[in-house]
């Protein structure tokens, strides 16, 4: 398409990325990233995909439903005890190897452990999805060690601890400054620039005032030059933001979603998919990256009212 939005979007130092055995444009095309934790205590799902079936069959349902990429976590981020290597491992590692075997879709493990990061990409992972922001910093040595692209997010506290009362001068400047310094760490490290992917952290030892900002200004942090990751999805600050709880946030979540789309987000972690890839779809063809499935309406010889 030939037209000019009225979205201005980043221009990415690398916007082509083979990522295992999928291609990506991010200058034309949004990933949609499912989220599916094995975990008894998930955030959102309340343990739903603890068992491992129930972690691979939603893993499939969400590539059936339009997913690019699955995203498997062990741990939640939410303050808790430790867990130890071994068990994450025996929690995300069977997963890996399952929707392997079954698809080409991106599979990334949710994990700040090197260990546990370098037994998924033997397993058959193609991204480290690191919400610590490499609290270890030899998890890059592990991704640089392979093909895999490693995602950077912005955040404050060690992992699975508190970190109360979160303060910024400027929330996004210090958010830019950070990533900055931990892509340089990962590339310092071996990690090759094209294949990282940062992610601001919304809700990550941040308050929802912070979030918000850091929505509305997104497009600061997406001119950094690489492709954004936004994990928006049923977050406390749509719960707050709209009185809702859990389980009424869809609605919430789709419209942050798209206004990160809007200010060049490229790759977007949510929970319904179905409903995200539509939205997704959508957005891209308003912004031009894409054409419409078909066009019928007004194209023929009498009007269509459809």
């Amino acid at each position: 398409m030939d037209s000019v939005s009225s979205f201005p979007q980043p221009l990415l130092r690398h916007p082509m990325r083979r990522i295992g055995a999928r291609e990506f444009d991010f200058s034309r095309q949004v990933a949609v990233m499912a989220v599916v934790n094995r975990t008894p205590d998930s955030f959102y799902d309340r343990g739903a995909t603890f068992a491992l079936e129930h972690a691979v069959q939603a893993s499939l349902a969400a590539v059936a439903a339009g997913a690019d990429w699955v995203d498997i976590g062990g741990v939640p981020f939410a303050p808790g005890p430790e867990l130890p290597v071994a068990e994450e491992c025996d929690r995300v590692l069977p997963v890996v190897r399952a929707v392997r075997a079954a698809s080409d879709c991106v599979i990334s493990v949710d994990t700040f452990q090197p260990e546990v990061a370098r037994r998924g990409i033997e397993a058959g992972a193609t991204v480290i999805n690191d919400t610590t922001g490499l609290f270890h910093p030899e998890l890059a040595n592990v991704v640089a060690d392979s093909e895999a692209t490693l995602v950077i997010t912005h955040s404050l506290a060690s992992p699975r601890t508190q970190y109360p009362h979160p303060r910024y001068n400027d929330v996004v400047v210090e958010i830019s400054d950070y990533l900055l310094r931990r892509v340089e760490l990962a590339m310092a490290r071996g990690v090759p620039e094209q294949r990282i992917v940062v992610d601001p952290g919304h809700d990550l030892n941040k308050n929802t005032l912070h979030t918000l900002e850091i929505t509305r200004r997104l497009g600061e942090l997406t001119a950094l030059g690489h492709p954004t990751l936004v994990a928006v999805s049923n977050k406390d600050f749509i719960g707050e933001t709209l009185d809702a709880p859990r389980e009424a946030r869809l609605e919430g979540s789709l419209a942050a979603m798209v206004a990160c789309i809007l200010a060049g987000a490229r790759i977007v972690r949510m929970h319904n998919v179905a409903e995200s890839v539509a939205a997704v779809r959508m957005t891209e063809a308003i912004l031009g990256l894409r054409q419409p499935a078909f066009l019928k309406h007004n194209m023929g010889e009498s009007n269509s009212h459809d």
